[in-house]
């Protein structure tokens, strides 16, 4: 071991010094318990010997660690003269000096920092004995030369320390008794930094409340740490952050928004290492509704609320306490979710009720308080309402303040909770009252606050449980002095309604607040930014004020400042608006898409320039439109669609898009004006994707074994369709599947005849288009072939039996009008067969609707439909195996605005029409009565109206007629009586007068008569009779003249 001291190469030595354990414990006992455990004399006497002299002497390779004596004990001891060595014995070493040291501590240093490792505490103490020994002292280094340590007496001093300098270093102190070492570990820390929080470690605390955020590091050297918020956050700085010393970062009072995704950065010289923290900030956990304080009857029932209002994400739980300790346990007492129920109340359960809400993150409590009051003596006592306050006075008045006092009414049974004090304003607003405030029912004084230049009145209502009283009579008037006014406008803003101006308003002082007469205000402004002058103007108690000639979009520093005639508001704070908005001047640039799938495409684009925007940037509005199909190369009505992307934000989705189409979309920036110019127009194409299911399959012309399919393209393609999937298979009576067979058609066909089918069977059709893309949703339908033209199976092979008969339907038709449907088939099969209709939408899942057919009738009317709609149809039959038709699909006329009815079968048409025949008819008699009777017209007045001169009044001896007879005829065609047609002057007719036989006015029974039958003859130019012969005549009245009257 000293050679490799010598050689100077790094050794490990264990010390084992018994010696300072055993000075904490009685020397005395420790030697009687080494006797009890059976050591020989001799061993525990060398023991004891040790302790004593605090001393041994070390041989290592033959060579004693010092001159001296030594005592053999029990044994002979050989060459001790010289201190060489002993041989089967135990000896002590006394008197005699060695080095004695105390080791320095292993230390730990950091790259880059400055230490020192001292052994100033090493020293060597001389036990002199009979012959003087001299010391030595001695620090030797053997190690290569280093730039960065040096050795300063007992002193080793590390400067800009390395990773190299990490070793062993050991200290030699020797005298001419022996040496000693002492070794120090020096381990320099050379760590990048590590971050010990763990990741995506979730915080959560309530807001307003402080959150601190962990970032526990290690590193040497000793990291810098960096908060950041957000994936692109900056730096976070400022007063309302708080970085401590071990990394932590403090949010004093936590918002809503500072809820989100913070990073903790630490790096150094050897590198850098970061961590994400998440903090969520709840809302606060409040009692919106507490318990109020109750006074409740004996025997009676009582409830308190708590209500609460909590964040969503917060799991909370309601305690209620009695007197700060937990419910009595008993039944009486519910507890709701949010009240406290308290059955049959007794004395002993007055006291304060809790209600105490907590939450993870927070806790809140409210307290009411429970007076039990004897129950009424006799039910001949009455609750009511309490009686008004009295004798309401003023004392101690104060330019702002006043005392009220008042005498209670009567409680009526029901103690007084409250007083509820109100005001007057008897100068601005008369005969309002406004609430002021209100005090316990236990109180009849309130001192109360009082606003200058108002002419108070006040009057006092009780409350109790039942309710509250009639108001008192008002106070005596109290007039407070005016002032100048103690607050401003609130609700100041900028605004500007055009390009060029600047709308200030405002939210008016009410009266009160005056303070004084004369209310003004006065309203200032300047640009923000730019150093000028304020400019302002005072103004009548108004809410607004326009500045007029702005430039477009500016910011302004505004404030209003209200005074009166006694001077001055405070100085009002400032607030910033904005003059007037107008149109974006500039397009998006850059527009680019991005088609994602053959449904969605992501559009980019360059934000437009702030100051183009000339105004409050809203977002950014794309336009996009279907141009054709690329299937179809169809184009159609273009419907243009608008999404709107708040924000300054630089790209978003369009879903919602047509696989296979041509699209264009355009952006544009809006502001609160409008929109800005488009940017050109660009355009992107989808890609393919799967068809829709093809339009309908019909299965017809069934045989024996064959079926023909005919389907009808899909109504979106949605791409180039490359070919059609059939799979089919058989369906047996048990409703079981058989295998399924597959075929792809080529695109262009749109029918397909199976054949070598198994006949009277039934099979199952799955039908679906593709494209390059894939297979689009099929649609189904089942068909049977026919059975045997004998009506019987023919016999398996071995078997030697008929099969049964199987009946079937066939041609089944559909009439659809808009709420019903006629269906009708053919039946083939045994007699008396019991049918039953199926239906239901065409395409839905749903369950088919099942409607029984009575008797064996072959047609049915479904009703009820839907207008518009599609539906599927199939027949029946009911103990014959389940047998059923093939589907068929039919579509409800669409419902009409008005429902078209055929009034002809109407009642009240029939019955109108009824009516007018029946008036008509009416007429008709009427009119025959009176031309029967002989109606006469009213000639005279039509003849004195024309004034003719040669139409003269004539005496009765004239010989002439006083009037024409009524004729139907000749009232329309209205024709000019002839000259020798005169008028009595006394408007009458004698008898024999209206019984002339028109005879001789129509040369005899040859006269001629119109189309009814009536006579003519006067109108033939025929010249008149003499008047002797007209007189004369009395003959009856001729057939003729009798037949006109029937005509």
């Amino acid at each position: 071991m000293t050679g490799l001291v010598d050689e100077g190469r790094i050794m490990d030595i264990v010390y084992l010094d018994s010696r300072k354990v055993f000075d904490t414990v009685s020397r005395k006992i420790l030697i009687d318990k080494l006797s009890m455990c059976g050591l020989d004399k001799q061993t525990v006497r060398w023991i004891e010997k040790s302790w004593n002299g605090q001393a041994l002497r070390v041989v290592i390779s033959g060579t004693s660690s010092g001159r001296g004596r030594c005592y053999c004990i029990g044994f002979a001891c050989q060459g001790f003269d010289s201190g060489v060595g002993y041989r089967g014995g135990f000896c002590e070493r006394l008197l005699e000096a060695s080095p004695v040291s105390d080791r320095p501590n292993a230390s730990q240093l950091q790259v880059g920092s400055t230490a020192g490792q001292g052994w100033d505490n090493i020293f060597k103490k001389v036990e002199k004995t009979a012959a003087n020994t001299a010391v030595d002292r001695g620090v030797r280094i053997f190690a290569p030369e280093d730039p960065s340590r040096k050795v300063d007496g007992d002193t080793i001093i590390f400067s800009h320390v390395q990773e190299r300098s990490s070793a062993v270093y050991q200290c030699n102190a020797s005298n001419e008794y022996g040496y000693l070492l002492a070794n120090a570990f020096v381990n320099v820390l050379a760590e990048p930094p590590r971050i010990l929080t763990p990741a995506n470690k979730l915080y959560q605390v309530i807001a307003d409340s402080p959150a601190l955020l962990d970032c526990t590091y290690f590193g040497s050297p000793k990291p810098e740490i960096e908060w950041f918020k957000g994936v692109k956050g900056s730096i976070l700085r400022g007063s309302e952050y708080v970085f401590h010393d071990n990394g932590t970062l403090e949010i004093p009072v936590a918002q809503k928004d500072s809820t989100g995704t913070y990073t903790c950065v630490a790096r150094n010289e050897l590198g850098k290492t970061q961590n994400e923290v998440q903090l969520e900030v709840k809302d606060p956990t409040m009692i919106i509704k507490q318990p109020e304080y109750k006074v409740i009857q004996r025997y009676s029932q009582v409830s308190f609320e708590c209500i609460i209002k909590h964040d969503s994400t917060l799991l909370p739980t309601v305690i209620w306490l009695k007197d700060n300790n937990e419910l009595p346990d008993d039944e009486r007492f519910l507890v709701g979710k949010d009240n406290l129920t308290i059955m049959n109340v007794t004395d002993k359960d007055d006291g304060t009720y809790t209600c105490i809400v907590n939450t993870t993150l927070d806790s809140v409590s409210a307290s009411a308080v429970l007076t039990v009051v004897a129950a009424p003596p006799t039910p001949a006592i009455i609750y009511a309402r309490p009686n008004p306050p009295f004798d309401l006075e003023l004392t101690g008045q104060l330019e702002r303040s006043v005392e009220l006092s008042w005498i209670p009414g009567d409680e009526n049974n029901s103690p007084i909770t409250n007083f509820v004090i109100e005001y007057e304003d008897g100068l601005h607003e008369p005969g309002v009252w406004h609430y002021q405030t209100e005090v316990p029912g236990t109180q009849t004084t309130v001192q109360l606050k009082l606003s200058p230049y108002v002419n108070y009145s006040f009057r006092v209502i009780a409350v109790n449980e039942i309710g509250r009283s009639q108001p008192s009579e008002p106070s005596e008037q109290y007039l407070t002095k005016s002032a100048s006014p103690d607050e401003n406008p609130s609700n100041v803003q900028g605004i500007g309604s055009e390009p060029d101006n600047l709308v200030i308003t405002w939210e008016s002082l009410k009266g009160f607040q005056s303070n004084g007469p004369g209310l003004q205000y006065k309203v200032s402004w300047r640009q923000k930014d730019v150093d000028d002058e304020w400019t302002s103007v005072i103004v009548a108690n108004v809410s607004k004020y326009i500045v007029s000639g702005t430039p477009t979009f500016v910011p302004y520093e505004i404030k209003v400042q209200a005074l009166n005639d006694l001077g001055y508001a405070p100085e009002p704070s400032e607030v910033i608006g904005h003059s007037g908005e107008d149109l974006p001047m500039v397009a998006p640039g850059n527009v680019q898409v991005h088609v994602i799938n053959s449904t969605l495409a992501k559009v980019h684009w360059d934000p437009v320039p702030l100051k183009t925007v000339r105004g409050h940037l809203q977002g950014y509005k794309v336009y996009y439109w279907k141009v054709q199909s690329l299937s179809r190369r169809n184009r159609r009505h273009v419907e243009k669609k608008i999404l709107t992307f708040r924000g300054n934000k630089t790209f978003g989705m369009l879903p919602g898009l047509e696989p296979y189409s041509s699209y264009k979309l355009n952006v544009r920036v809006v502001n609160g004006k409008g929109e800005g110019p488009a940017s050109p127009d660009k355009v992107f194409k989808t890609p393919e994707g799967v068809p829709s299911s093809p339009s309908f399959l019909k299965i017809t012309n069934p045989t024996l074994d064959s079926l023909t399919l005919e389907w009808g393209s899909p109504t979106y393609p949605n791409g180039v369709l490359t070919s059609y999937i059939l799979k089919f298979q058989p369906i047996n009576n048990t409703h079981e599947l058989g295998p399924l067979v597959e075929i792809r058609i080529p695109a262009n066909e749109s029918s397909l005849i199976l054949k070598n089918l198994n006949y009277s069977t039934r099979y199952k059709f799955y039908f679906n288009a593709q494209t390059s893309v894939g297979s689009g949703s099929q649609i189904t339908e089942e068909a049977v072939t026919i059975m045997d033209e004998a009506g019987i199976l023919r016999p398996a092979v071995g078997v030697g039996k008929v099969q049964p008969f199987y009946p079937r339907i066939r041609n089944l038709t559909t009439a659809a009008a808009e709420t019903y449907a006629n269906i009708s088939w053919e039946y083939e099969g045994p007699d008396h067969a019991n049918f039953y209709v199926e239906y239901g939408v065409a395409g839905s899942k749903e369950d088919w609707k099942k409607e029984i057919v009575n008797g064996s009738r072959s047609f049915f009317v479904l009703k009820g439909l839907t207008p518009g709609t599609a539906y599927k149809v199939r027949v029946g039959a009911e103990g014959l195996s389940g047998f059923r038709s093939s589907e068929d699909v039919f579509e409800t006329g669409p419902a009409m605005a008005s429902r078209q009815v055929d009034i002809a079968t109407q009642g009240w048409f029939i019955g109108l029409m009824c009516a007018v025949a029946l008036l008509i008819l009416i007429l008709l008699i009427v009119c025959f009565i009176r031309r029967n009777k002989g109606g006469k017209y009213p000639v005279k007045e039509k003849e004195d109206a024309h004034a003719d001169p040669e139409i003269q009044p004539m005496k009765e001896d004239d010989g002439t007629f006083g009037e024409y007879r009524s004729l139907e005829s000749d009232a329309e065609d209205h024709k000019p009586l002839k000259k020798g047609s005169r008028t009595p002057s006394d408007r009458t007719v004698k008898k024999e007068d209206s019984d002339d036989s028109l005879v001789d006015y129509g040369e005899g029974v040859n006269g001629q008569f119109n189309e009814d039958g009536s006579f003519i003859g006067q109108y033939s130019g025929k010249k008149e009779k003499e008047p002797a012969e007209g007189n004369e005549s009395s003959e009856a009245p001729s057939p003729v003249n009798a037949m006109n009257s029937f005509v």
